[in-house]
Parts: C-alpha cells; structure tokens; sequence
C-alpha cells in the first residue's frame, strides 16, 4: 500500500509532503507488479478527484373534468430534466495521470423527457349490464445531449478545469432523440359482476423505424366467470369463490442495443465524421441500418383460474401462460468482408410457455393468533420457433446457439473430458473425419468441435415464507428458490487460472489445491504449470455448474403496543421492529449468485446486499 523508508516508516514526497503510496510502476518505488501496475485504490481515492453535480427536475400535472354524468376527462403532463456536470481530475505526481502531468475532464449531460396523455372515459349501467369505455392519445418526447472537453499538463494541482491545462485540449459532444406516439382505446363489460369480458386497441408509432414501418397495431381481449355465483354452487360452503379467466394481449417492443447501449436510429445506415481544414472525408461506417426493420410483437395467451376456499382459509391462483414473440429484434451477424459486422433485423419467433402457482393458507386466525403460510412456483419452458431464413435455423454467436425447436438458453462450448492420469494435461472432447469421438490435449482442434450444452433453464423457480401474529408481536421470513437448472461460473473460471505472469495478483479458488500431482494423479483439477499454454483454464463446459439456490430474502420482527396504552399518550399505534434483508444464500458452490442470469454468473457486478435495520412506526 505504501512506500517505506529503510527503517520501514512511512516515505513522504519532499515536494508536495504527501505520503508516497505503492503503484508498483518503478518510479513511486524501485519495484513493479503486473497484476494493477500503476494503480493503487487508496492513493487514487485521495489524490484523484472525481464528482458528480445535479440539477433534476420530476414534475407532473394533472387535470380531471366530469361535464356529465359517467363521463371523466382527464389530461396529464410529466416533465424530467436533468443537467448533471461530471468533473474528473488525474492527479500529477502519481499513478496513470503523471506521466501526462496530471488530466483534466468536464463533461455535462442534459436529459429530459415530456410525456403527454389525455384520456376519456365513460361509465354507463343498464340494469346488470356494466360498461366502461375508454378513449386515449399519448406521447413521450426525449433528448439527450452530451458535451465533453479534456486536457493534460496541470498548471494548479487540483484544479479540473480544462482550461488550467496545456497540452492535448480536445473536445466533442453528441445527440440523441427519441420519440413515440400512441393511440388507445378499451371497453369493459359485466353482468352482475358474474361475467366479464374485456377488449382493447392501441396503435403505437416509434421514431426508432422507418416513417414506412413506424406504426403497429395490438389489441387484447379477455373473459372471465365467477362460477362460483351460479345457482349451483351457491350451497357449497367450502367454496367462497371460484374463478375462471382467460386471455389473450398483444405487446410491441422496439428496444435494440448497438455495443450494450439503446441505438435510436437502427433503420439508418450511422457513420463516424471526419474532415479537416473546411474538407468532409467520406465518412466511415459504424452502423449498417435497416429500413425495414419493424415492431417486435409478443402475443400472450393465459388460461387460469381464481379461488378462495375452506371459508377463505385457503386462496390462490393457478394459471397457464403462452406468450410467442414474433419478429424479434437482433443484430444479426454477418462476414466482415461486407464492411460491417452485422445488420438488425427482425429475425424470427420464440415462445416461453408454462404453469404459475400462487398459493396462500392461513391455518390459524383465532383472536390473537394469526398463522399465515404463502408460496409460489413457476415452471417455464423457452422454444425458437423460426430464425430468419438466411440462417438455416441455426445462429451461432460467440459462446450462444439458437437452434429451431431448441431452447435460447443454451450456450455452445468445447466439452471437458477431465484430466489424463499420466500427464496431468486436461483433455477435451473432438471428432475426426468420420464423426467418432475422441479426447485431445490440444484445445485448438477441440475447438472446432463445439456442442451445445442444452437448455440450461430451471425447472422451476419461486418462493415461500410464513408470518405469525401472537398478542401483538408480529414475524415473518421470505424465501426464494430454483430447482432444476445449470449456468456457467464465470468466476470460478477465473479462481482456477494457471499461474502465468498474467495472472501474477489473482486469487485462486481453493479448488486449486486439488490440482494434479504424480502424488495425486486421479482428480479433475488439470496440472498448474506457470509456464506452458493453461489450456485448463478455457472456457469449456468444465465450468457449468448446478443454477439450483435457496436464499433468505427477509426477516422482520416486530412488536405493536396494545391500543389501550397508546391512545392515553395521543397515539393511534406504535409499532417497534427490526428487520434483515438478503440475510443468505446458499447455492452450488460459495460465492456463486444464480439470480444473476439463467445461463451465467460473475462477480464482476454487485450482488443483492446485506442491510440489518431497526425502526418504530408511529401513527397519529
């Protein structure tokens, strides 16, 4: 962390008397590192500077009028704008900003959104027969401006002005807008609140098409009956209701990504401007559009029903679902040699269909004694139906497959075949001419013998918990849980790196130890050799793993302070508790989070933290 003196205090910088912290460069001290050269997280903190300044403004308006009866106008605007100033300043004397004598960065990013709906609706009954009709327009307008300017060679030391810098000024700014349009209309109907039924048309228009594909159209349309209302199943006393509903909705998407960022413009070819001196140069080509790419459409289908029973000790809720996407949005990829890498499009369909369960039983509720008991469960299936054509019902990109009739959530890897006893080398899985398997040290023929992994999705996955209420003492705990699934540990790749210089820093996982030995010849762990190709450590399907996990969301316990004693003092209730929230998680292997995805996990981003946290609610 810091540089010592020979009689191992403290070194401080006899310019500025700053203490002199490691960076591991050979020149805050005569020694290097390769793993964080030229860093150091406690130095950087102390002398870099780094700060964000916000202006937000979150307004809404709203308007309401009823010039007759049943009928309501209403009318709604909502206003954000944010001004955020981003300053950054790269100390001078060390780390990776003193070799520039020091950075200085400025940037300010304006966002702002409008969005406008004016609604009518119209209620009207004759006799049992209940009407709501509803008429809409909407839009949302937003902008997005960013402005930048940077320098280097700092005359004050912890000045971030670009302007208190000399040497390699430079600036840029961008632009982005996006809009959207919509157009709604809906009417209910019941009888007797015994049937119901329900339709609904929107059309919606986004400025991310082209003005020939802009618009879509989506409609929805529901039933349901309250069986339990009929004549005969009046006199049946375990059951209190009894529902049965079914429906069918359509949804538009036209989100599509360009390096992990929203791309507002995908029906347009984008190019990169450059020039100099008064002259354009032809610009270069960093996006290939698509004009006629259109709205993704997800059409949902549910079937289900609702029920209380056992005088309302038991409710719950079973339902099935099928939502098929259609014409999905993806940047296809394509040869190189086109000059461009892929081009979006809008490439297939695919269906995830399966079962909800929602249960809640209350076995006790007698006077003071409440015991409540909850739990649900989804099981899901994923399906491609159709690719684009071009693809021949297959597309592979990097590690991913999509396959027609196949699951999405698969991934395409090299297959491990463990360790040879005699070498220690790890062996992987190939195919010669005429398709027989065989294993191989070297991963580069095993790697043009990729398979896929199959559907890596859980079987099922939900949650359950229980809450008690006792003379005023409450208590509760949530779980979640998902049984039947696989993904790969990124990390755990990691941790088992084979020692090279590039690795010089990190971390091994304890598993390392079980690495192959002339001692130890049978284990799966390949030999660790600092020195040779650690094809080990390749990705591979050595590192799927069971996605199965349990994990404790929520603890509270709480006391509430009989009514009696509270009003004396001009209180309405008062209620003492404690609470833990993301309390544990137990999963395949320690430190691996399955709630980060259905096919991979990493520690490279934050997980759910742990709070503990204490309170008393007054009501007056």
């Amino acid at each position: 962390m810091y540089v010592r003196n020979a009689d191992g205090s403290l070194a401080y910088d006899k310019n500025s008397g700053n203490k002199i912290y490691d960076y591991g460069d050979g020149s805050s001290t005569n020694s290097t590192r390769n793993f964080m050269s030229m860093s150091n997280p406690k130095g950087d903190l102390l002398y870099n500077k780094e700060e964000y300044l916000m202006d937000i403004l979150n307004g809404k308006w709203f308007i309401e009028l009823s010039p007759i009866e049943g009928l309501k106008l209403t009318g709604s605007l909502g206003a954000y704008i944010d001004n955020t100033r981003y300053n950054v300043l790269g100390n001078k004397y060390y780390g990776q900003s003193a070799s520039y004598g020091g950075t200085a960065q400025q940037e300010h990013i304006r966002t702002s959104a409008f969005n406008q709906q004016y609604l009518a609706t119209y209620k009207k009954s004759f006799g049992m027969n209940n009407f709501d009709v509803l008429l809409g327009y909407e839009s949302y307008d937003y902008r997005y401006e960013y402005s930048y300017a940077t320098g280097q060679n700092l005359y004050k030391d912890y000045d971030f002005t670009v302007n208190n810098t000399i040497d390699n000024k430079r600036g840029g700014g961008a632009r982005d807008e996006y809009s959207t349009r919509g157009i709604i209309s809906r009417i209910n109907y019941d009888f007797d609140e015994k049937y119901f039924a329900s339709a609904s048309y929107r059309r919606d228009a986004s400025s991310r098409f082209h003005p020939d594909k802009r618009w879509g159209n989506f409609w929805s349309a529901s039933v349901a009956w309250v069986i339990s209302k009929e004549a005969f199943l009046e006199n049946t006393e375990w059951i209190d209701m009894l529902k049965l509903k079914a429906s069918f909705g359509q949804q538009g998407n036209d989100a599509l990504l360009r390096n992990g960022y929203a791309n507002y413009y995908p029906y347009l070819d984008q190019y990169s401007m450059t020039g100099a001196n008064g002259i354009f140069s032809d610009g270069t080509l960093y996006y290939k559009g698509n004009p006629d790419i259109t709205w993704e459409k997800s059409n949902s289908f549910n079937i289900g029903t609702d029920f209380t029973l056992l005088n309302h000790k038991l409710e719950g809720t079973i339902e099935y679902f099928n939502r098929k996407t259609s014409d999905m949005l993806y940047n296809k990829p394509v040869a190189n040699s086109n000059g461009y890498s892929s081009i979006p499009m809008n490439i297939g369909s695919m269906t995830n269909s399966g079962v909800e369960i929602e249960l809640n039983y209350t076995p006790i509720d007698i006077n003071n004694l409440k015991w409540n008991i909850f739990g649900n469960a989804t099981f899901l299936k994923n399906k491609v139906n159709k690719l684009h054509p071009d693809l021949n019902g297959e597309l592979i990109s990097g590690s991913r497959i999509y396959r027609e009739g196949e699951s999405m959530y698969q991934l395409y890897l090299v297959k491990y075949a463990g360790v040879d006893p005699t070498t220690g080398q790890s062996l992987f899985w190939a195919k010669d001419d005429e398709g027989n398997a065989y294993t191989t040290a070297d991963y580069a023929v095993a790697s043009n013998c990729k398979e896929a992994t199959g559907d890596l999705l859980p079987t099922v996955y939900g949650g359950f918990g229980t809450s008690l209420d006792f003379y005023g003492f409450d208590f509760s705990i949530q779980f979640s849980y998902q049984l039947g699934g696989k993904l790969w540990d990124y990390t755990y790749q990691d941790l088992m790196h084979g020692g090279s210089n590039s690795n010089a820093g990190y971390n091994w996982h304890k598993d390392i130890a079980k690495a192959w030995t002339a001692e130890n010849p049978n284990t799966d762990v390949p030999r660790l050799c600092a020195t040779e190709n650690y094809d080990a450590g390749s990705s591979s399907d050595r590192w799927i793993v069971s996605s199965n996990y349990l994990s404790i969301n929520n603890i509270t316990l709480g006391y509430t302070l009989p009514k009696r004693i509270v009003r004396n003092l001009g209180i309405e209730s008062l209620r003492v508790y404690g609470a833990a929230d993301n309390v544990a998680l137990f999963a395949a292997r320690k430190g691996l989070d399955p709630r980060q995805g259905y096919v991979s996990s990493t520690t490279s981003t934050y997980g759910a933290l742990r709070s503990i946290s204490a309170g008393v609610k007054l009501t007056f």
